[in-house]
Formats: C-alpha cells, structure tokens, sequence
C-alpha cells in the first residue's frame, strides 16, 4: 500500500480520503470521455464518407460533432496530464471551470437536437427507418455528455475550494509573495 501512502502523505487536499475521491473523479472523466469520443466518431466518419468524391478539395463537417470530438480529446487529455505524479491538478482549476463550460455548450447543442427528435421506439416513429439506431445512439450520447459536465462541475468547484483555501496559506493579501 505504499503508493497509497505517498498519496495521502503529498496531498494537501484532504488526505488519503480526498485523493481518492480524486483519483474516482478523474477515472470517470476519463471513462466517459473516451465513450463520447467514440459515441460521435462513427457520424462522423459517415459524414465525412457521405461527401461528393467530385469536390475533396472541400471537405463538409458537420461542425456539432467536430466540437465533441475537440471536447472530448481535451478532456483526455487533461485527465492524462492531472494523472502525472508531482501536478497537482487544482493548478488547474481555471481549467477545469474551461472544461465544464465546454460540456455544458456541447450538451446543450445536442440536447436541443436530439432530445425533441421523434426517432425513438417509443413508437411514433417509423420502425423500419435505419435511422433509428443512429438517432437513441445520440439521445444516449446526450446524457453521457450531461453526466461529462456534472463531472467536471464537481471537480471544478473542488479544485476551486482547494486553491483558494492553499493560495491564502500564510501570504500576504495583496502581492501573495510576503509571508505573514
């Protein structure tokens, strides 16, 4: 358990328990990250494969799922960043906050699409339309993108706590360099 230790005995932030918690956080972030990129990655590949071969010098995205993919690969990789030993990810807090509203916008977005869209079994919608799958693949990669930003809404707020609460430790008010 000795890495258990070393992290209860680094961290600033509540302990053993508090890095943990953490540890929790950012594994899911990570988790359902990854499954957001590769819940919109198939439209778009199919978006991408749908255009006219006569005209490849222009390229047409959809710029929705370009955005969650962006999204998702930051949040990848900050989950990978804060995942190095000795970076310690409430430096970062201002990032986090950056990362949430990013969820939030791409909720939104989505939401507003795919959350009214008849193309559901609940059965006012054509059964044999192929669409269909295509269509719960994306109500369900809506709420795995609510799931993203209250995620990040936590870990945003807690870091936030954390740097305001060692960012006053004995320093001065004005500067932050004297101690007091």
């Amino acid at each position: 358990m000795a890495i258990f230790d070393f992290i209860g005995d680094k961290s600033t932030s509540g302990g053993l328990p508090g890095a943990l918690a953490r540890i929790a956080l950012r594994f899911l972030q990570l988790v359902f990250a990854i499954t957001v990129a590769g819940l919109y990655a198939p439209d778009l590949h199919l978006l991408r494969q749908a255009q006219d071969p006569k005209h490849e010098d222009h390229v047409f995205v959809y710029s929705r799922w370009v955005f969650a993919e962006v999204v998702a690969i930051l949040s990848i990789i900050t989950v990978l960043v804060y995942a190095v030993p000795f970076i310690k990810s409430w430096w970062g807090f201002a990032w986090d906050w950056c990362l949430f509203i990013l969820w939030t916008a791409l909720f939104g977005v989505f939401a507003r699409v795919f959350i009214p869209f008849p193309g559901s079994a609940d059965g006012y919608a054509d059964p044999k339309d192929p669409t269909i799958p295509i269509i719960i693949r994306m109500k369900h990669a809506v709420w795995i993108d609510l799931v993203n930003m209250l995620l990040w809404l936590i870990t945003a707020i807690y870091t936030t706590v954390i740097w305001f609460r060692n960012r006053g430790s004995g320093r001065t008010l004005h500067t932050g360099r004297g101690q007091i």
